[in-house]
């Protein structure tokens, strides 16, 4: 595994993309795995929730670096040599910007919140993708189970061109609980349904 880099990117802010990347960071850390993440979206979530994991553990356990967009290839390549895994969150737009993230990314997860509005925000990502060679994973986020709304969105999702996950990600409050204290969910105080989600999740994205 040692210097694969996964990118997660969707045009369509508040779809979970810094969410997806800090869990799949704090699972492969608790697998024993040393992860970088690497924020290039200017909004800096991700960097805020890194100061607030110092504030909070002291050490964070995890490596950082932020990134204009064609810094991408080199800091990806300095991040390479001392980590197993760097994961790169990226802006919410799609752009030529985005292409040197996809470009560096062994895989590349495309969060989609259970809505159309949000899988209809997807195609512009896929297409970067496709011009890249690469066949990007689509993520179900925030999904309420056993509704029409998701049957409908995962028959939609499995017509584009991209691999449908089958894990998903229900519409938890822990998720957006843990982000803000600078954890994931599996650092939560009781263990839950997310975690077991996210462990899930992991295991398909790296089979």
């Amino acid at each position: 595994m040692a210097g694969l880099v996964i990118t997660v990117a969707q045009q369509k802010g508040g779809a979970g993309k810094t969410t997806l990347a800090v869990n799949l960071a704090v699972a492969l850390r608790a697998r024993g795995r040393s992860v970088a993440l690497l924020d290039t979206d200017p909004q800096g979530s991700l960097g805020r929730w890194f100061m607030a994991r110092r504030d909070v553990l002291g050490d964070p356990g995890l490596d950082f670096s932020t990134s204009s967009a064609w810094g991408v290839s080199y800091e990806c390549e300095k991040l390479k040599k001392i980590v197993d895994v760097v994961i790169i969150d990226t802006p919410p737009k799609v752009d030529s910007d985005l292409r040197p993230a996809l470009r560096e990314a062994d895989l590349i997860v495309v969060p989609v919140a259970a809505s159309h509005v949000d899988l209809w925000a997807t195609e512009g990502v896929l297409d970067l993708a496709r011009r890249e060679g690469k066949r990007p994973k689509v993520v179900l986020n925030r999904v309420k189970r056993g509704t029409r709304l998701d049957a409908e969105v995962r028959e939609a999702a499995e017509q584009l061109e991209a691999d449908l996950v089958e894990a998903s990600l229900a519409h938890r409050v822990v998720f957006a609980e843990t982000l803000g204290q600078g954890l994931g969910v599996l650092e939560a105080p009781r263990r839950g349904p997310a975690s077991a989600e996210i462990e899930a999740l992991l295991d398909e994205l790296l089979a």
